[in-house]
């Protein structure tokens, strides 16, 4: 027979299911989206304390261990921990309702993850249950309290098998590309504008080559030596890699892995200060790609960008080619830039040969433009004519959620939902500004900007009130600054919506918008920002 006390653990494990199940999930989730590593993990967190350490669910749990410790007999120490088991349940059931804008995706890594998790669970309940059930009930309301943690102690506990098993892809992908000598490879990184330089590049260079670009956000070692594994083929003549980072020596890893015999540096700027500290700690690590160049290589560089040109100059072991809208010494240059919402035309033209050409793409704006000139800077080195790189200029295609123009209703929708700096915005805000009829903003702010990122999205909403005519913050707390920033630039407050959610603002535009109008969505917060 199962003793009362024994029974009450019993009740109070099987509700608990839940919690380690489901809530299990949302962890893993949150896990993936930090990249496995228990360093972010830990600072996500930090960050989003309420969604994970609920005050009342701590009360109880107090509650529930001085009952079980102070009043004699298991029934109302057996009650209390039912009702803590259901009280966290439904916190876990809560966060898995909540619909995922990226959701998990069960790779094998995922997988073998969870199981870890899982077994921690197992062994932790194990426990509970052989030390009976008086102290056992507050065993298990601790490891119900504390799930988050045991995401992050498996974590931690799986990182050296997974280190194992990804340096076995790794020396896979690094032996193929020792095969393939003749395989010229071009390396991109920047701090913003090097995803839209990877497709510009890859559609110009098919005008003559065989080409395999990284897919979509694919800029990290294990992303690309997936690519390398899977996709690359003996016909491939040209290999573009994206090359993103968090923390120094990122790029140091990448281009050690595909050792690139080009390398583009779009930009250098405040992005990811909540990992880097400081731009120029930015700049030292984009630099990486550039430093890796070998002598007969070419490093080509955004002139426009003061940082980067102030890296061209100490680059000494390997050419370099400048590009700028700006900079009237590169060779590259454009004229009779017009923007407009059919699209972007402009005459490119070669100082060397003296050569020029109309162009037009349906990208939008000027800083698309000074993307194709770094892109046409690579495709003129690899010997493509200007009415080569004409053609692929009119086959541009916008890339999803970066400044893409959708027409719905007779209204213009700009989808730059993808991510948000402090320079992007101002490039989100100059395209807006070029619409005629009503301008409105969707925006959550900018994040990862460190102890700066208050101020930037105080000077975010102030350049905002100078364009928009209405303007739906998303999320009360996280765009107090860039209201203030609004109020700070003279749009008045009837002007200003605050929304809960993505979904709220959508609403608000149903009533707000007419033909003509234009709205931009300005960053989409990811998951592990939000829920």
């Amino acid at each position: 027979m199962i003793g009362l006390g024994m029974g009450w653990w019993v009740i109070a494990a099987v509700l608990s299911l839940p919690v380690v199940v489901g809530r299990g999930k949302y962890l893993l989730h949150m896990a993936q989206l930090e990249g496995y590593r228990p360093e972010r993990y830990l600072r996500w967190m930090k960050r989003m304390p309420s969604a994970l350490w609920e005050r009342w669910a701590a009360a109880v749990w107090v509650i529930g261990l001085l009952v079980g410790l102070l009043v004699p007999g298991d029934v109302v120490g057996g009650i209390v921990w039912v009702a803590f088991a259901v009280a966290v349940s439904a916190l876990a059931l809560r966060g898995v309702r909540l619909p995922a804008k990226k959701p998990l995706v069960w790779t094998s890594r995922a997988k073998r993850l969870y199981a870890c998790f899982l077994g921690l669970n197992l062994v932790l309940g194990l426990i509970s249950a052989m030390v009976g059930p008086r102290f056992g009930l507050p065993v298990l309301g601790f490891m119900l309290w504390t799930e988050p943690l045991w995401m992050m102690v498996a974590t931690g506990l799986m990182s050296p098998v997974e280190r194992r098993i990804n340096n076995r892809f790794l020396r896979a992908a690094r032996e193929k590309l020792a095969q393939r000598p003749d395989l010229i490879i071009v390396g991109i990184t920047g701090s913003y504008g090097k995803t839209s330089t990877k497709f510009i590049l890859g559609t110009l260079l098919t005008q003559k080559f065989n080409v395999l670009v990284t897919p979509d956000s694919y800029n990290t070692p294990m992303g690309v030596c997936r690519v390398v594994n899977e996709r690359l083929k003996p016909e491939h003549e040209v290999f573009v890699v994206e090359m993103g980072a968090r923390q120094p020596g990122d790029i140091r890893e990448l281009a050690d892995l595909v050792h690139p015999k080009i390398g583009v540096l779009t930009a250098v700027g405040p992005v990811h200060l909540e990992t880097f500290g400081s731009v120029e700690a930015v700049a030292r690590t984009k630099y990486e790609l550039i430093k890796s160049l070998p002598p007969d290589g070419l490093a080509v560089m955004n002139y426009d960008n003061p940082y980067c040109r102030e890296l061209a100059k100490e680059t000494r072991h390997v050419q370099v080619e400048g590009y700028g809208l700006e900079n009237p010494g590169t060779r590259l240059f454009v004229s009779d830039v017009h923007v407009s919402e059919k699209g972007t035309t402009f005459v490119l033209a070669d100082r060397e040969t003296g050569e020029s050409v109309s162009c037009r793409t349906d990208l939008l704006g000027r800083h698309q433009v000074l993307n194709i000139l770094g892109a046409v800077s690579v495709a003129r080195h690899l010997g493509l004519s200007l009415r080569q790189i004409a053609a692929g200029i009119g086959q541009l295609q916008p890339v999803p959620h970066r400044l893409q123009l959708i027409r719905s209703g007779g209204v213009y929708v700009i989808d730059d939902a993808f991510n948000a700096n402090p320079t992007g915005t101002e490039v989100a805000l100059e395209v807006l500004s070029g619409f005629s009829g009503r301008k409105v903003v969707v925006t959550p702010g900018m994040v990862e900007l460190g102890g700066e990122e208050e101020r930037y999205n105080r000077e975010f909403g102030q350049r905002m009130a100078q364009v928009c005519d209405h303007v739906i913050l998303v999320g009360p707390e996280r765009t107090k600054p860039i209201a203030a920033g609004l109020l700070d630039g003279g749009l008045p407050r009837d002007r200003v919506s605050v929304v809960t959610s993505l979904e709220e603002a959508t609403a608000v535009l149903q009533q707000l918008l007419r033909p003509g109008d234009a709205v931009l969505f300005e960053n989409d917060l990811p998951d592990n920002y939000t829920r």
